[in-house]
Order: structure tokens, then sequence, then C-alpha cells
């Protein structure tokens, strides 16, 4: 039996549903498009939904290790280490796998959590769920090099967790590398066999701040890894072979960043120290550490010069407002600051996990387990809301690749030009 369902899901306001809804989509990151019961009743197998674009798509891990600093949540530290999971267009051999959905540790980390929303933990196959990527496949060069997007998840979150949107991007012409920040997931799996588990001390403000900061020494650490990848060097611990063609497929003279929640703010502030990001763009991220005290990040008060992105979803703060520069001060002053064009979009129906895999594997989970108690349903519905799975799924890759097109390959495109009525969830919000 297998079913086709699509999903989505938001910081200190959208960071704090992290606490609840990661809890639902722990496990479920590894559901999307294909779905399947498997040996074990009740236990389904989960996939992302099939890339749309032209190319085929591999992925290849990173480790990057930078000697020079350590980490403010872990005493003694003295190196960085961070995992970062490239997608690329590429040409599968036929003896060519695909590559796991998430990290044997990241998955069951996550498996556990479906307790807490009163499933049992074995209600995902996490082990055998698998993404549409081929492990270390060759890369394709017919129509490279191609343009370099990073990607920033959510406070807290692995980098698998927005594996749809990244496939999307590869199968586009695009290399994506998604970063892990380690100290901040609940585990983050190293190749020599380490496991760097979740150091997090709280979510106050302080603790943020130094997250975010680490977070933007992390994204520069890649930055530079990407540059040197393109030059044939070997950046990552060990000098372990890269696939075939992956060097030649760089293009990092056109780079740019998208990031989900706190990955948006990390997108913001990368862009004001370094200027190899050409365009940002943030999927429901405050711009700011803490918007209720008003502790503004520089971004909040400075903008972006280049081209930037504000997608959003939902209602944000006390008062449950549609989360917009209408309504929060963060992402009207960024608006005001900004020197560069900034497109804003919401996507009303949606929630702050909507914009990431949750919008796809939450649904296929309640429609294979059949979950419909009260905790379930509650922190469905502050995760993803109830815009429709699919039309969800659709409309963030379509703006999340037009974006990109318009400004790493100066494609003209309509799409940012207006309301379509091929993706009617999503709305256009004019700026203060």
């Amino acid at each position: 039996m297998v079913t086709r369902t699509r999903t989505r899901t938001r910081p200190h306001t959208r960071r704090a549903a992290y606490a609840t809804a990661a809890l639902v989509l722990a496990t479920a990151c590894a559901v999307p498009a294909t779905v399947a019961a498997v040996t074990d009743p009740g236990s389904v197998v989960l996939s992302p939904p099939e890339p749309t674009g032209p190319h085929a798509v591999g992925r290849t891990e990173l480790h990057l290790v930078d000697p020079e600093r350590g980490h403010p949540w872990v005493e003694g530290t003295t190196e960085r280490d961070v995992m970062v999971s490239l997608w690329y267009p590429a040409e599968p051999d036929d003896g060519d796998e695909l590559a796991p959905y998430v990290s044997a540790s990241a998955g069951s980390a996550l498996a556990s959590e479906l307790e807490q929303v009163g499933l049992p933990r074995s209600a995902v196959d996490v082990a055998s769920s698998c993404s549409n990527a081929f492990a270390e496949a060759d890369a394709a060069l017919d129509a490279g090099p191609f343009p370099v997007v990073l990607f920033s998840p959510g406070f807290g979150v692995a980098r698998f967790l927005n594996t749809a949107n990244a496939e999307e991007l590869a199968s586009r012409g695009y290399v994506v590398a998604a970063i892990d920040h380690p100290y901040e997931p609940d585990a983050v799996d190293l190749p020599d066999g380490r496991v760097l588990r979740t150091r997090v001390p709280n979510t106050e403000t302080p603790a943020y701040r130094d997250a975010i900061a680490t977070r933007v020494a992390d994204t520069r650490l890649v930055l530079d890894a990407m540059d040197a990848l393109a030059a044939g060097g070997a950046p990552q611990a060990g000098g372990d072979p890269l696939p075939g063609g992956l060097a030649e497929s760089l293009d990092t003279s056109r780079t740019g960043m998208f990031g989900h929640s706190a990955g948006g703010l990390t997108t913001a502030e990368a862009m004001l120290v370094d200027d190899r990001v050409d365009a940002g763009m943030n999927l429901d991220g405050s711009l700011a550490y803490h918007v209720g005290d008003q502790a503004w990040a520089d971004a909040t008060t400075r903008g972006a010069d280049r081209p930037f992105a504000l997608f959003m979803a939902g209602t944000s703060g006390g008062r449950n407002e549609p989360h917009t520069s209408g309504h929060h001060e963060d992402l009207r002053l960024f608006q005001s600051a900004s020197t560069g064009p900034v497109t804003e979009l919401i996507m009303a129906g949606g929630e702050h996990m909507s914009l990431m895999d949750y919008q796809w594997a939450l649904p296929a989970i309640e429609e294979e387990r059949g979950a419909d108690h009260r905790t379930w349903r509650e922190k469905v519905a502050e995760a993803i809301s109830t815009v429709d799975p699919e039309a969800s799924v659709d409309a963030q890759r379509a703006y999340i690749t037009a974006f990109f097109d318009a400004h790493l390959r100066g494609e003209d495109e309509p799409l940012l030009d207006g309301p379509s009525p091929e993706y009617p969830a999503v709305a256009f919000v004019d700026g203060p």
C-alpha cells in the first residue's frame, strides 16, 4: 500500500514551537511521497515527495572541522565539527542505492519523540526510510557547473528536515549544502563514530545569541569548503574522496542561502558579514533574538543589501497575528532597512512547520497510522494547520526555485511578480 502525501511547519515565538512540534515530526521526517506499511504492523516507511526537475539527485556527506574554535556551550572544546549533506544533480549507475532519510542517531532520537505525542516509538520505521537521492552517485556534468545554495535548519533541528525542498532544488540544477549545527539537534553523527548530543542550556536570549553567532561561523566554514572543493581541494576531514565530478559541478560564483526559522535569521546575519551569499530567503523565521523584548539582531536594523525573500506562514506572537511585516516589528524593521529588493510571501493557511518536511510527513503518518486522538490533533494543528499538504509543498518548491532562478541565474520569473492562480495558498505582502 503506497500513498502520496505532502505537508509542512516556525523562532522565539517561532522557536518555541519546536519544543512541541519537533516531538511530532522528529520521527516523521522520513515520510514524504512514498509511505508504505512494512512487516511490523502499523509501522510506516517514509520517503519525501519525488523531485520534479530534469536531473536525478545524488547525496553525499561532508565532515568539516574548524580547528580555531570550539563551542560556547561545551567547556574545553577547541575544535568545531560541522556536518553537511550535499544534494546535487547526479548520473546514478544501476548499482547506486538511495540514501537514508536521516542518520542513524538522528533517526533514533526522532523516533523516541513519537511517544510524547501518543504514538508508539515503532510507529515509523526510520531505519527503512529513504530519500529520493542516490548515495555517492557521480555528479551530472552535462549542464553544469551549477549554482550553490546553503540551507540552515531551525533551532535544534537536524539538517535532514528540509529534504523535500533540497532535493527539488538539486533536481533543477543546484548543489544544495544543508548544515547541521552540532550541540543544538538531539544527535549529530560523525563519520568517526562519535555522536554529538544536544547541549542547549535553555532557549533564553543570551543562549540564542550564542547559537546564531555559532551558526554564522558554521556558514562561513561551509562557504570556505565549497570554494575549496570547486578549486579542487579536499576540505573534508580526512580528505575522503567525493563522488566523481562533484567538484567540477560547483559554481560558487553564484551562491544563495535559505533557512527555516532560526535558519532564516542565520541567513540574514551571514549575508551581513559575507558577501559570497548573493541572495537569501527566510522560511518563517523571526528576524530578531526575541521580538517581544525587542532584542534585535544586526540584520533586524540593517536589513539586506542583496535580494532577500520572506516566505512566512500562519500566525505568530501573543495575539496570533499574521506573520507578516504589517504585524511584526522585526520584519517591518528589516524591510525598511533593506536596500536590496525584498519579496514577502505568506501562506496564511499553513503554520511554522509547514515550511519544512513536517508538511508532508505528518499527514502521511496520520493516514497510515489512523492517528486521531486529541494530543496528536492538537500538535499537528500547531505545527502545520489546515493548508492542503500537496498544494503547500508544490507552492514552496515553486517559489523557492523561482527566487534562486531569478537571482542566481538571472532568469525572468513571472511567478515573483504577483499572485498566481496555480498557487492560491500563497499571497504577496506589500512592504511597510
